[in-house]
């Protein structure tokens, strides 16, 4: 029975102990991200601008938004359009009163005086100067869509993160009220 007992404490004092027969080493846990990463690159937008630049549309090509090229070509074509009727019209008019003041009348003309001539010069002059503000304001615009929308491809959009407008009641008056909520589902 000593032997029964002092083999009972000999396991009890055996198991309390922590043997270890190896160095044990730390493992570092590292969290990946769960989102997908899109690679950055920031001469995107400048060389959607460049190209833009140097052909109108190309900067939309480049960036894959084919449907914008048609409205570009549109708008500058129809600015453009409406500057050389604009032009040739206004001379028209100028020439015209230039031979009236000359002692010439031509046909094409002759139920207008000098004063209709003159007005007709001014109007279509501020036309094709308007219409010349257009075609370089379209060309300009061109540029900046591209160069904004290249930087803007390069954000991470997801269905988790979402901003919706939502009608909410009052409590105190039973009003509907409208509200903005965002959300971001983890």
């Amino acid at each position: 029975m000593n032997k029964f007992i002092s083999i009972t404490l000999f396991l009890i004092i055996l198991s309390n102990t922590a043997a270890l027969a190896q160095k044990t080493t730390k493992q570092e846990v590292v969290a990946k991200d769960t989102l997908k990463s899109i690679d950055i690159d920031p001469l995107t937008p400048a060389k959607a601008a460049f190209y833009s630049a140097v052909l109108p549309g190309l900067g939309q090509a480049y960036n894959k938004r084919y449907w914008k090229i048609p409205l570009v070509y549109g708008a500058i074509g129809t600015s453009l359009y409406f500057y050389i009727d604009s032009n040739k019209k206004y001379h028209q008019f100028r020439d015209e009163y230039k031979r009236r003041l000359e002692g010439h009348t031509s046909e094409e003309f002759s139920y207008l005086d000098n004063a209709r001539l003159i007005a007709g010069q001014k109007f279509y002059q501020r036309n094709r100067d308007l219409s010349s503000l257009f075609v370089v304001g379209f060309y300009v615009l061109n540029i900046i869509d591209a160069n904004v929308d290249a930087a803007l491809m390069q954000f991470n959009v997801d269905d988790r993160l979402s901003v919706k407008p939502t009608l909410y009641q009052n409590s105190l008056n039973f009003k509907t009220n409208v509200g903005l909520s965002l959300n971001y589902n983890f």
